[in-house]
């Protein structure tokens, strides 16, 4: 399959300036993923692309884009209220860049977390679901769960893409938060770490995992809109 073209444009943060973004979309896109780097790396960075390209393969467009601090060559991330402001921008970007097109919104660790502290404050606009590949429910070697108190406050549904060696989400942990979150899916992803790398001895590549990734993704949110469809069809016709 060809992959689109990559669109390059940029988004308003208000107070913050503008910030460069990647837009990918094949034709007839399911959906627009609004997807957040890490704080450790760029939009560019080679798994942002790979899982851009791997989405954009199975019919899901993304808009990737960078948050203020990596705008600037900062390795010290932005605080929680500008991370969310960006977050929200973009979203309002990608409804323009792609009217009436059902979005999703999520990210790498980082991203991610800020995407879920928006939703949870208040409704992304036009947001109908929430992915995160390796959502950092804690520090490396400081385990808790505090960091996952705002998820019982969105109210849409929600994709966790983690792996059971990621230092930053000990399934233990994770695992019981979810289980009481009605909205909340989890795919876990044997023997990858936080950077869904994968061990030699796994019998896959990280190239592969990172596929599964994708059509996790994918197949997740096929049968949400299946439900909504359903749900359309079944309602009675008001008098």
């Amino acid at each position: 399959m060809l992959l689109p073209d990559t669109h390059a444009t940029t988004i308003e943060v208000p107070d913050a300036g503008a910030v460069d973004a990647l837009l990918m979309a094949p034709t007839a896109a399911q959906a627009l993923v609004v997807l957040a780097h890490g704080a450790g790396a760029g939009m560019a960075h080679p798994f942002m692309t790979a899982l851009a390209e791997a989405l954009a393969q199975r019919g899901l467009a993304t808009l990737r884009y960078q948050f203020p601090f990596m705008q600037r060559g900062s390795k010290r991330p932005d605080g929680p209220a500008l991370a969310q402001a960006t977050v929200r921008a973009a979203v309002a970007a990608a409804q323009q860049l792609m009217p009436g097109r059902p979005l999703l919104a999520g990210g790498k660790s980082f991203g991610g977390r800020m995407t879920s502290q928006a939703q949870a404050q208040a409704p992304l606009p036009g947001v109908r679901g929430l992915v995160f590949a390796g959502f950092p429910l804690h520090a490396a070697g400081k385990p808790g769960i505090a960091r996952a108190a705002h998820l019982a406050q969105v109210a849409c549904p929600m994709l966790f893409l983690q792996g059971s060696r990621d230092a930053l989400a000990d399934l233990a942990l994770l695992q019981p938060v979810l289980a009481t979150l009605p909205q909340a899916s989890l795919a876990v992803f044997d023997d990858a770490d936080h950077a869904f790398h994968v061990r030699a001895r796994s019998g896959r590549t990280d190239a592969q995992v990172l596929q599964a990734l994708a059509a996790t993704t994918a197949a997740w949110w096929a049968a949400r809109s299946a439900v909504n469809t359903s749900a359309l069809t079944a309602r009675p016709a008001m008098e």
